[in-house]
């Protein structure tokens, strides 16, 4: 994730976490969503580091694991909440 900047990890990021908040139809309002989406790809990255796989792609990787880590971090806040 060195060539994606804080401003655009921040966006990027964001983009991921409302998309994903779409998709799974969480409710947990814009804000929390984009949090999701950036502390989702912090959690992803560190996953996928854990099997031994980097992320390529810059921006797009970076995307990529922004909202997959939204929607696993979406799914485990409703896996608490129950």
């Amino acid at each position: 994730m060195e060539g994606v900047g804080w401003i655009a990890a921040i966006i990027i990021g964001g983009f991921a976490g409302w998309l994903a908040g779409k998709l799974m139809e969480a409710r947990y309002g814009l804000l929390l969503n984009i949090v999701l989406g950036i502390v989702g790809s912090v959690v992803a990255t560190a996953v996928l580091a854990q099997f031994h796989l980097e992320v390529a792609g810059g921006r797009l990787g970076y995307f990529i694991t922004g909202f997959l880590g939204a929607c696993l971090l979406i799914f485990l806040a409703r896996l608490v909440r129950r």
